[in-house]
């Protein structure tokens, strides 16, 4: 999918929330900054000369943008913090007409590398920013790729908690198809029926929209690639609408036609105690499937946010193992239980 930075502050905010991808962005970059606090940062003038720019063109942006940039790193240095950067400055044999009169200035503002990255994907005049944002969205994309092995259609399984969803689903999918089999007199097409209605209720598509939209092809099992979250919702629905079908048909002493099971899931579906569990999923697969499968849901498009650092940590980080470890450590921990009896 093809991004403009510029105008995305979503995909802006992926990037800068992702540690992996800042630091070999960070390297690629080369800027040279000042040390300050334990960090580096630069200061206004810099950021425009490494940008080809005038200072007053960073000023526009810190004018239109200021919020996004603050939230990322820029701030205003004054009082004794000041004088400990501009300490740090004078080591560095900065000569004071290449910055301003800095001895003099009552405040500096700095940019931490976050924030300026974050100009940098701001900046549509400098040429030299836009050859960043297209080498930063390369690198994005290669430490994504590194940290999973090469792809992402299955990073929802580097999830801790992916195998537990995962097998706790497989016991409730079991009890809903039965449930359809004794309680429904319908085909047996019935199963994606009520499968599909399901995931249009959690997540507005059917399973082969959802396979599109991942492009899926027809080996892979829809259900690998969801993410725990929901897994256990799915999960919830299939529980849940497998009672309501059995106690049901139990009133009925009879199967059940398929309008007559059409109106019980429009009731069941309905019930508000699945609005903020439908909200959390739905959130859930957009922003993730955005930042690490480059997939929009278009149905769920008003739910997408950027990803917090605590989620790149979650798919990406040391905690984080592809399924076959997980596999193998579960099969060791019941292994070890079986020991003991």
């Amino acid at each position: 999918m093809s991004k403009d930075l510029t105008n995305s502050p979503i995909d802006r905010q992926n990037i800068l929330n992702n540690p992996y991808a800042l630091v070999e962005i960070e390297k690629a970059a080369g800027i040279r900054g000042i040390p300050f606090e334990g960090n580096t940062v630069v200061l206004k003038e810099q950021v425009a000369a490494f940008l080809e720019v005038t200072t007053r063109t960073v000023d526009n942006y810190l004018e239109r943008f200021g919020e996004e940039l603050r939230q990322n790193g820029y701030e205003l240095i004054n009082g004794k913090r000041l004088q400990a950067l501009k300490l740090s400055i004078q080591a560095m044999d900065v000569h004071e007409t290449d910055f301003v009169n800095i001895a003099k200035a009552p405040q500096l503002g700095v940019f931490g590398f976050r924030a300026f990255l974050n100009l940098a994907m701001l900046v549509s005049e400098s040429h030299r920013a836009k050859l960043l944002r297209r080498a930063v969205l390369d690198i994005v994309i290669d430490t994504i790729n590194q940290r999973t092995g090469g792809g992402t259609k299955y990073i929802n399984q580097r999830d801790e908690d992916f195998l537990q969803s995962l097998f706790v689903e497989e016991d409730y999918r079991q009890q809903f198809t039965d449930a359809l089999r004794d309680c429904v007199a319908m085909g047996n097409f019935k199963y994606a029926v009520y499968t599909d209605r399901i995931y249009i209720s959690i997540f507005r598509e059917k399973a082969h929209e959802y396979r599109k939209v991942l492009r899926l092809d027809k080996r892979a099992r829809v259900r690998d690639t969801f993410y725990s979250e929901v897994l256990d919702l799915i999960a919830a629905y299939e529980c849940g609408f497998a009672d309501v079908l059995q106690s049901e048909a139990k009133s009925k002493s009879r199967k059940l036609s398929p309008l007559e099971t059409d109106a019980l899931f429009r009731k069941f579906e309905a019930l508000m105690h699945w609005k903020p569990l439908i909200e959390k999923a739905r959130n859930k697969m957009a922003s993730r499937d955005l930042a690490f499968r480059d997939a929009l849901h278009l149905q769920l498009k008003e739910y997408v946010t950027p990803l917090q650092r605590e989620e790149f940590e979650r798919f990406l980080g040391e905690k984080s193992k592809e399924l076959a470890e997980r596999l193998e450590e579960a099969k060791d921990v019941m292994k070890r239980l079986k020991e003991r009896e």
